[in-house]
């Protein structure tokens, strides 16, 4: 029950229908204005991957050369072919690199010649690194293990 001074002053209701509309109409537009700029929010870049024909390499005995070409496919999270990416791949002992591009299927053929291993290794693999505009980079140091026989 209220005391009788606040039944008889109605000072704080005049106004307060608008008040409220008012409020509501501000509410409403900043609840637009964060909505809008969400959806306006650039896409980020899609995840991509990248396989090859093979998964190992053996070099020949220490002196002869071991040349060996690479097949490989570049393809998005929906598994689809990604054109016009390029490809670099680096000998084990990271001193040549190697590049192309994706055709239109997806696909790169690379050719590794004489690859050397690092210093007192008799293994080491070759790394990747596959580049597209729209995708995140695809960086892979284990691609293709590469041993001497």
């Amino acid at each position: 029950m209220l005391p009788g001074k606040f039944k008889e002053n109605e000072a704080g209701t005049v106004g307060l229908p608008i008040r409220i509309v008012v409020l509501s109409i501000v509410g409403f537009i900043g609840f637009y204005a964060i909505l809008s700029a969400i959806g306006s929010a650039p896409t980020p870049p899609e995840p991509m991957y990248a396989f090859a024909n093979i998964s190992s390499f053996s070099l020949n005995s220490e002196g002869e050369e071991s040349n060996f070409s690479l097949q490989i496919s570049v393809l998005d999270r929906n598994n689809c072919r990604v054109g016009e990416a390029n490809v670099i791949v680096w000998s084990p002992d990271r001193k040549k690199a190697y590049s192309g591009i994706t055709n239109s299927n997806g696909n790169a053929t690379i050719a590794v010649l004489n690859p050397g291993l690092p210093a007192g290794k008799s293994e080491g693999y070759i790394a990747i690194k596959v580049m597209r505009t729209g995708y995140r980079d695809f960086d892979e140091e284990y691609f293709i293990k590469v041993k001497r026989r």
